[in-house]
């Protein structure tokens, strides 16, 4: 006989079976607001080709302005709804303002200049809010009429979120109407075909993709927005939600609205479902899905392959040539003067020369892959941190002397380069982009959650050079030689057979698999050539901080290098270095600031409109005209034809 406190086998299973059903709906009710951000960078990708950084922000400026329109409107259930809706319009807003003043001058520089752009935009408005509402969390509103609960199964669920679960497919349906029903939706829909012949129709371009910004900016703010009940705002909402929309909007198909949809429950299922199966790998899950898909269905769930009109120019307008003899000269005068620099420079300068030729080796890693390859990475920081973890490993657990764990760095990072190259390398274009961060996120969590191993969040520590090494000079000019060694290794490989048959895969594939090169092993070689040298700079860093940590493989590390490369200059291979250099530059002067984000970021956007082509690439571009000049005089004159043409 059972107990008197026992349930009933009949009542026991319908409870059983309602905390599931109840965890099914609450799945269907996250993914309603992710699907709103989802789909608004689905549309602004499908049409005008930014891969936009900045939606996070719009999405957490939709909380703070629905969480101060809620305040001042006040009132019963249609003054909550009218408020949000409110703040979707002040985000879009915001994004009109973003498109006029910046984006509009970069759509025809290279689409890593819009990101990067983006990015800056990120950090303006994280201190932007900082400024607006203080640093503390907002707590978020009740809605009116919907604060109660109701049972399921006898497993109680928020009145809300049955709104929620209602919210995503009348957004779905409004969208679809628009697209199809509307003439300014069906002129979206063909310049998500084919842009390019979109303009040649007549169609005015920059006034559809400025309506288009502003229509996802909305969709971001309103997914921010009608979340407030149930999480309210914080300044960390940008980048908590910015993977979540990525992956989203990858999985279901770049400009695919209904494949965001589709993406969206699917994520927000398995996130929510993932707690109760494996709690450990909450962070991981979405990541390990979307790399899954990727590698079954390169375009995503609903996605549809790159036509010719559809696809992108690479942005690589000048030819890498190999350095001429004032070039030399100067790159003497700089290896003069940085062999010389223990002299005139104090112990903390010169840790900090240090740092900058590391991340120049990192950097310089990666831009041989964007440049050479023409293969954006946005996880490349796996082979940074592969390379330190590689060495820390190895000093930690086998007692390795630091010359050889230095040296079997590279090999460690390029052992993981070779195993997540031979996925990445069957896509292209963002999807590789995206499967890279994927895996990137996956080693990431490895170093996070494998503490018996890598000692998680703690880190690795004591992982000191040999005592000869130990010294800041000695070190310094250690470090001078394997860097300045591996950059002038990745610039031979440039100017090598191999680095000229990478430059045809990246320029026509087509062509340069009918002279007989093998598309996929040319990339994989160049992915993995890279990874390693950025696991040597990653070896280097360990030993010239003494630790590791999970942070060195994080997505915000691999941005970092997107940064330096950007900023330097795709299209020179001085780049990297000038980057690195302007990278540390502001990060150790502006970030004794309290408002050092919107410093940075203001002084990102500013570069990127004023040197689209990089700072490397500028000065190179300006000390080409003044050189010729001083050859030729009149060259600064116009031709003839100049003047008929001006005429």
């Amino acid at each position: 006989m059972p107990g008197p406190e026992a349930v009933p086998a009949p009542a026991a299973w319908n409870l059983h079976m309602g905390v599931y059903l109840v965890q099914f709906l609450t799945g269907l009710a996250s993914a309603s607001a992710l699907f709103l951000a989802a789909s608004g960078l689905s549309i602004i990708f499908g049409v005008t080709r930014v891969v936009n950084f900045a939606h996070g922000s719009f999405y957490m400026l939709g909380a703070y302005f629905g969480f101060s329109f809620v305040q001042m409107v006040g009132g019963g259930a249609i003054g909550f709804w009218v408020a949000l809706l409110l703040a979707a319009v002040a985000v879009g807003l915001v994004g009109l303002l973003v498109e006029l003043v910046i984006l509009r001058r970069l759509y025809k520089a290279p689409e890593l200049f819009q990101l990067i752009a983006t990015f800056g935009v990120i950090l303006i408005v994280q201190d932007a809010a900082l400024w607006a509402w203080g640093a503390e969390d907002l707590l978020g509103p009740r809605a009116p009429g919907l604060t109660g609960i109701v049972r399921i199964m006898g497993t109680p669920m928020p009145v809300y979120d049955l709104v929620l679960i209602a919210v995503g497919p009348l957004v779905l349906l409004a969208l679809w109407l628009l697209f199809n029903r509307t003439r300014w939706g069906v002129l979206v829909r063909a310049a998500t075909e084919d842009r390019e012949m979109v303009g040649a129709l007549g169609v005015n371009q920059s006034l559809l993709f400025t309506g288009v910004f502003v229509l996802g900016s909305m969709l971001a703010g309103l997914g921010g927005a009608i979340q407030l009940p149930k999480g309210g705002a914080d300044l960390l909402m940008d980048f908590g939600i910015l993977a979540e929309v990525f992956v989203v909007t990858v999985v279901g198909g770049m400009g695919s609205i209904f494949g965001a949809f589709l993406a969206a429950v699917l994520i927000s299922q398995l996130n929510t479902f993932g707690i109760l199966i494996w709690p450990g790998g909450t962070l991981v899950l979405m990541f390990i899905l979307m790399a899954v898909i990727l590698i079954v269905r390169p375009t995503g769930l609903l996605g549809r392959p790159e036509t010719v009109g559809h696809k992108a120019a690479a942005g690589f307008e000048q030819a890498l040539r190999p350095a001429g003899p004032h070039y030399k000269l100067f790159v003497g005068g700089l290896l003069a003067c940085l062999a010389a620099a223990p002299v005139f420079v104090d112990e903390f300068q010169l840790v900090l020369i240090t740092d900058i030729m590391v991340l120049a080796l990192f950097a310089t890693s990666l831009h041989f892959l964007m440049s050479t390859g023409g293969l954006v990475s946005f996880g490349h920081a796996a082979f940074y941190g592969g390379g330190a973890y590689t060495a820390a490993l190895l000093v930690t657990y086998a007692a390795s002397p630091f010359e050889l764990a230095l040296l079997l760095a590279p090999l460690g990072a390029g052992m993981l380069a070779l195993v997540i190259g031979w996925f990445c390398v069957r896509l292209s274009g963002v999807y590789f982009a995206m499967l890279t961060l994927a895996f990137a996120q996956v080693a990431w969590s490895v170093a996070f959650q494998w503490s018996e191993v890598t000692n998680g969040d703690d880190g690795l520590l004591g992982i000191w050079p040999s005592l000869w090494a130990s010294g800041t000079q000695v070190f310094y000019y250690l470090a001078l030689v394997f860097c300045v060694g591996g950059i002038f290794l990745i610039r031979r490989v440039v100017f090598a057979p191999f680095g000229y048959g990478l430059r045809a895969t990246r320029d026509s594939t087509l062509r340069a698999a009918a002279i007989g090169i093998d598309i996929k092993r040319q990339q994989l070689m160049a992915f993995v050539f890279a990874g390693a040298m950025a696991g040597l700079a990653g070896g280097l860093f360990a030993f010239s901080k003494g630790s590791v940590f999970p942070d060195e493989m994080s997505i915000p590390r691999s941005f970092d290098a997107l940064l330096m490369v950007l900023l330097g200059g795709v299209e020179s291979l001085s780049g990297p270095f000038v980057g690195a250099a302007a990278f540390t530059y502001l990060h150790d002067e502006l970030i004794t600031f309290e408002y050092w984000r919107l410093l940075v970021g203001s002084t990102i956007v500013a570069l990127v409109l004023l040197f689209p082509q990089g700072l490397a690439g500028a000065a190179k571009h300006h000390l080409g005209r003044f050189l010729k000049l001083e050859a030729d005089p009149e060259a600064a004159a116009p031709s003839p034809r100049r003047k008929a043409r001006e005429a």
